[in-house]
C-alpha cells in the first residue's frame, strides 16, 4: 500500500485547540467482513486487531473521570469485536450514550442473529454505511452482493423501530463518494435518499451524513496508484472554508486506538499522528494516563488531510458542518 502521509506532513492548515471533550470514540480493531476500497482504516476479513476487554474498562473510567456524555465505537466492524456487547451494556449501566458506526452487512455475519435485536434494547444510536441507493453503484464499491445484504439490515433495524418516528431509536446513514470529489450537498442527497429507498424498498431512516474521503490509507493509496493524489488535495484546499473550523470533529472528541493510544481524531490514528503533534510530547499518549487531564484549549495535529474536513460544506463525524 502506497503511503500519502510523506505528502501530507508539510502544510498550512491553521492551527486549532480543542474545545470541551464531549465524546469518546473507540477503535475496537481493524477486522471486517468488508474490504471497502475508501476506507481510511484498511480494515478488512484478514485484521486481527482487537481492543481488549482491559482497554475497554480504561475507556469507561476515562468517561467517568472526564463526564463524557457519548462513546462512538468504530472499527473494522466494531461488533465483531468479542467485548462489543459487554462494552455496550457496561456504558449504558453508566448513562452513557453509544454510537455504533455499522456497515449493516455485519448483521448477517454468522453468530450475530440477535445484533439488531441487542442494539435496540440498549438504545443504541446506529450510523449506518450505504454508499448509494442504487444496488450497482453499492456492489461497483463494495462488492457484489453487498446491497442486498444491506437492505436485508436496514429491514430488520426498521422492524424494531430503528428510523420510526416517535420509537428513539436512531437510524443515520452515511454517504461517502465513489472517486476524488467532494460529496454533494447533504439536505438534497438525504432528500433523494429518503424518496428512493421509501419508495424502491420501504426504508425509513432518520438523517444522512455526507462525509469527504480522506487521502489516506487504501483511498490514499488509490489516488497516488492512478495519479490523482494533488489534483484531489488541489480541490480540497481550492474549497476550504474558515467557518468550518469550529465544528471540526477533533474539536469536540478524541478517538482512542485498539492498544489504548488517544489520537485527536480517526484520521490522525491511521496515520500514527500523536496527540497534539509535537506539543503532546515523543512518541504517543495512553488513556490511561489522561484520566485526570484537561484536554481543552490544548493543540491539535494538523497535517493537509485536514482540508478534507474543511472543504465545501465540511465533514466530520455527524455529516455536514454547513448544511
Amino acid at each position: 500500500m502506497l503511503d500519502t502521509l510523506p505528502l501530507l506532513r508539510k502544510s498550512d492548515f491553521p492551527p486549532i485547540t480543542r474545545g470541551r471533550l464531549t465524546t469518546l470514540q473507540a477503535n475496537l480493531g481493524y477486522r471486517c467482513n468488508q474490504a471497502c476500497l475508501h476506507c481510511h482504516v484498511a480494515a478488512s476479513p484478514k485484521r486481527t486487531e482487537t481492543m481488549s476487554w482491559a482497554t475497554m474498562q480504561t475507556l469507561l473510567a476515562f468517561a467517568e473521570a472526564q463526564g463524557i456524555g457519548q462513546f462512538d465505537l468504530t472499527g473494522g466492524a466494531p461488533e465483531l469485536n468479542p467485548d462489543f456487547r459487554r462494552l455496550v451494556v457496561a456504558a449504558r449501566e453508566r448513562s452513557i450514550a453509544v454510537m455504533d458506526r455499522c456497515n449493516l452487512t455485519v448483521l448477517a455475519e454468522p453468530g450475530q442473529d440477535d445484533l439488531a435485536e441487542f442494539l435496540a434494547g440498549q438504545q443504541v444510536e446506529v450510523v449506518a454505511s450505504l454508499p448509494c441507493y442504487l444496488e450497482e453503484n453499492v456492489d461497483k464499491q463494495r462488492g457484489d452482493g453487498v446491497f442486498a445484504a444491506s437492505l436485508s439490515g436496514l429491514r430488520q433495524l426498521n422492524a424494531l423501530g430503528y428510523g420510526q418516528p416517535g420509537s428513539g431509536l436512531t437510524l443515520n446513514l452515511v454517504y461517502n463518494p465513489g472517486g476524488p470529489s467532494l460529496p454533494p450537498c447533504q439536505p438534497a442527497l438525504e432528500a433523494a435518499y429518503k424518496q428512493q429507498l421509501a419508495e424502491r424498498y420501504g426504508i425509513v431512516f432518520n438523517q444522512l451524513f455526507v462525509l469527504t474521503n480522506m487521502p489516506i490509507k487504501r483511498f490514499g493509496s488509490d489516488l497516488l496508484a492512478h495519479g490523482h493524489f494533488h489534483d484531489y488535495m488541489r480541490t480540497l484546499k481550492a474549497a476550504h472554508r474558515p467557518d468550518n473550523l469550529p465544528g471540526v470533529m477533533c474539536r469536540s472528541l478524541i478517538s482512542v486506538g485498539w492498544q489504548g493510544e488517544v489520537f485527536d481524531c480517526d484520521f490522525n490514528q491511521m496515520l500514527a499522528l500523536p496527540l497534539g503533534g509535537e506539543g503532546g510530547g515523543a512518541g504517543h499518549v495512553m488513556l490511561a494516563d489522561l484520566l485526570a487531564v484537561d484536554l481543552e484549549n490544548r493543540p491539535i495535529f494538523t497535517a493537509d488531510h485536514c482540508y478534507g474536513c474543511t472543504a465545501g460544506q465540511g465533514s466530520s463525524c455527524g455529516g455536514a458542518l454547513a448544511a
